[in-house]
């Protein structure tokens, strides 16, 4: 083996080793930059020109991305998270029911909007009504995580893994919804009951006689244009139309506006994982002209290895960048493969505080208002759910 190979082994290694671990030690890199980077020293040393690597970037999921973040902006701008999370609220306030109003809430909200925006808006409410009712947050923290995850998997716009599977396999958007929202549903409850196993102060049914109130504010004409854009939007996803083209088309009309600046829908964009994105899509490419996917094959030659690849896999290096290493190994009309990847890496998303994004938003957001979210209080939780709910799918799948 020449010098140039061993170099381009070794560096396609350290980019993934960063990309799990989300840095390189003594260096100040996270995700997007090691993406960035190690594509750029690829093209250096030869495994693929830079003609090549622009072409491996699929513009289907970068615009697909790229428009539910400016969705999702305007939905947070309007007030309309605020909203519905209050509005849930309202039916119970008790310890359990409130429970189960915030696993159900954020879970069916996520799968219809990026999972990482719910966690972002839902955590900071969340303490501040557990610090109100004098309740331990971590059950309900957890619950939030545990649901942005698992809501995540019913649908193709619920998290970014998703996106990138709609777009390889063309699965309908309703099709897809069909196959996956029973085990979506199934999960919520699992974790509901795990939940209550775990922590005896979320049984209690005794509702607080003077319920505190979340604050917030509904801006009528931005809440208004940006409900009927996103039902307009749903709408088409239902029908059939490219999910590309209507959620470039949706955040185009979002995006024409008196009222907002556009800098604040911009700045809630997130460039980072757009950038991370573009150069998975090219270490993907990489790795396949350097032939590196023939040990997943083997693991993966059947349908609860492939299942246990993608699980690991997830953890190991992200969910993203592990749909991206494996779905080579699909062909586009094997409908079950695919459900079974959206399945493996979204749920195994939950096996610890490092699996997803959203859990990680979860504990940064837990940390800046003084309170912890540990690895082991998330284990705890994150290994049992995470074995039932990829068993569930798995069963449920084939």
């Amino acid at each position: 083996m020449s010098f140039l190979q061993v170099a381009r082994y070794f560096l396609l290694g350290v980019t993934y080793l960063g990309l799990g671990l989300g840095q390189l030690p003594g260096l100040r890199m996270n995700r997007a930059t090691i993406a960035l980077v190690g594509s750029a020293f690829l093209i250096t040393l030869g495994v693929l020109n830079l003609q090549e690597a622009w072409e491996a970037i699929d513009p289907n999921t970068i615009v697909f991305l790229l428009s539910m973040m400016v969705v999702n902006a305007n939905l947070s701008y309007s007030g309309f998270f605020q909203l519905a999370l209050s509005s849930l609220l309202r039916l119970t306030s008790s310890p359990f029911g409130l429970l189960i109003v915030l696993t159900f809430g954020s879970g069916i909200l996520s799968a219809f909007f990026l999972n990482d925006t719910l966690a972002l808006v839902f955590t900071p409410l969340t303490l501040s009504l557990t610090e109100a009712l004098k309740l331990n947050p971590i059950p309900f923290l957890l619950a939030i995580a545990g649901a942005t995850n698992i809501g995540s998997v019913a649908t193709l716009s619920g998290n970014p893994q998703n996106i990138l599977i709609g777009s390889f396999s063309q699965i309908g958007y309703l099709k897809f919804a069909q196959s996956l929202t029973p085990v979506a549903l199934a999960g919520l409850v699992v974790q509901i009951g795990l939940l209550w196993l775990l922590y005896p102060e979320v049984r209690s049914t005794t509702a607080e006689s003077n319920p505190p109130q979340i604050r917030y504010r509904i801006f009528k004409p931005l809440f208004t244009k940006t409900l009927v854009v996103t039902t307009g939007l749903l709408c088409a996803f239902a029908v059939g139309v490219p999910l590309g083209e209507a959620s470039l088309t949706a955040a185009a009309l979002l995006l024409i506006t008196r009222r907002v600046k556009p800098q604040k829908i911009l700045r809630r964009v997130d460039w980072n994982l757009l950038v991370m994105f573009s150069g998975l899509f090219i270490l993907t490419h990489a790795t396949q002209k350097l032939n590196l996917l023939q040990p997943f094959t083997t693991l993966a030659n059947t349908s609860l290895g492939f299942l246990g690849v993608t699980a690991v896999l997830s953890n190991l290096i992200s969910n993203v960048p592990a749909v991206l290493l494996l779905h080579p190994l699909i062909e586009r009309s094997d409908t079950s493969s695919w459900l079974l990847l959206s399945a493996g890496s979204t749920l195994a998303g939950n096996l610890t505080l490092f699996g997803s994004v959203a859990n990680l938003i979860v504990a940064e957001a837990t940390a800046q208002l003084g309170y912890e979210l540990t690895f082991k209080q998330h284990l705890r939780f994150g290994l049992p759910i995470t074995a039932i709910t990829l068993a569930i799918a798995y069963f449920w799948i084939y």
